[in-house]
């Protein structure tokens, strides 16, 4: 792991320290299938069945970078997968903070809900859910007087509204679509300052 981290520092992809730290402290190795253990260090996304991947590690550390999780953080994870952006985002949002991952295959849910469970301080700060992320998660939103930050790791073709209504002022959005990487910062209620990173691919948003 170590030479993996080294070489996305090297790339100027992992810069912030408690990012750095959260990557080495939740191993990749412990969220890929054992019969590609081999390639956990690999710089690339991994199937994990069900048609779904574990995102190659310089894309999950530039979203990570963009979204600029800090601890204490209320955090929605959408399309949550094999586990490991959750269990990153928990190590980094610290006992203050809670990861709220949504994945709606079940048996992708299952796969997630295992990896993570290999970290129980981790698995504390972490509130699972199986279900359609269309909707957002509006009642943990208003008890949490909305999220911090919300990512998505399944390209959308347009963003639920839900979204953006349920981030905080200056929260951050970071989601795939039209092969690029938004970021989105809310100013106001309605307004957003919008930047895009064309240059990636990602596995579309499943709503049912």
């Amino acid at each position: 792991m170590d030479e993996l981290i080294k070489s996305l520092i090297d790339k100027e992809v992992l810069k912030t320290p408690w990012i750095i730290n959260a990557f080495r402290k939740a191993d990749r190795i412990d969220f890929v299938p054992e019969r590609l253990k081999k390639l956990a260090y690999e710089n690339e996304a991994l199937p994990i069945g069900y048609g779904q991947t574990i995102s190659q590690p310089y894309t999950v550390a530039f979203m990570l970078e963009l979204l600029e999780p800090k601890s204490g953080d209320q955090i929605l994870d959408i399309g949550s997968g094999s586990g490991w952006q959750s269990a990153l985002l928990a190590e980094i949002a610290g006992d203050g903070g809670r990861v709220y991952p949504m994945e709606i295959n079940p048996d992708v849910f299952e796969i997630g809900k295992e990896n993570i469970s290999k970290y129980p301080e981790l698995l504390k700060r972490v509130e699972l859910y199986c279900q359609n992320a269309n909707n957002g998660l509006p009642k943990i939103a208003e008890n949490i007087g909305r999220f911090n930050k919300i990512i998505a790791a399944a390209e959308v073709e347009e963003v639920p509204l839900s979204w953006r209504e349920q981030l905080k002022i200056n929260g951050r959005l970071v989601y795939p679509k039209d092969n690029s990487i938004f970021l989105e910062i809310k100013k106001s209620g309605d307004d957003f300052e919008v930047n895009q990173f064309p240059g990636f691919v990602f596995v579309p948003f499943v709503e049912s």
